[in-house]
């Protein structure tokens, strides 16, 4: 993702960090856990590997996640929330909850 180099308000920036179906996702599942790469795909309904691998490279330079990566055979990477990403996620929570409300306004359920 490329970063423009000039903004008319701080919120363009922000949307262009987390722009698109599947960041806010990521960080949503993230928020609970740290988590591997296979156990977010499984638990992200729809999303590919290389779809992931490729939201999480554009979310790690904006300090919202980490990798951390364990030494032995297999080799295990984790991801986790920065404190810049919880600081996200609770935007995200808000955005959540206004969708939960309009869903259920419109008869589609109560989806969490």
């Amino acid at each position: 993702m490329k970063i423009r180099n000039e903004y008319t308000c701080p919120l363009e920036l922000t949307h262009d960090i987390i722009r698109g179906k599947w960041k806010p996702i990521i960080l949503w599942t993230l928020g609970k856990e740290p988590k591997s790469l296979a156990c977010l795909q499984r638990e992200i309904n729809g999303i590919t590997q290389k779809m992931l691998l490729e939201q999480i490279s554009e979310l790690l330079p904006f300090g919202l996640i980490t990798k951390e990566t364990f030494e032995g055979y297999p080799l295990k990477v984790q991801y986790s929330l920065t404190d810049r990403g919880r600081k996200l996620l609770e935007a995200i929570t808000i955005m959540q909850a206004i969708g939960s409300e309009l869903l259920t306004e419109e008869g589609m359920g109560n989806i969490t």
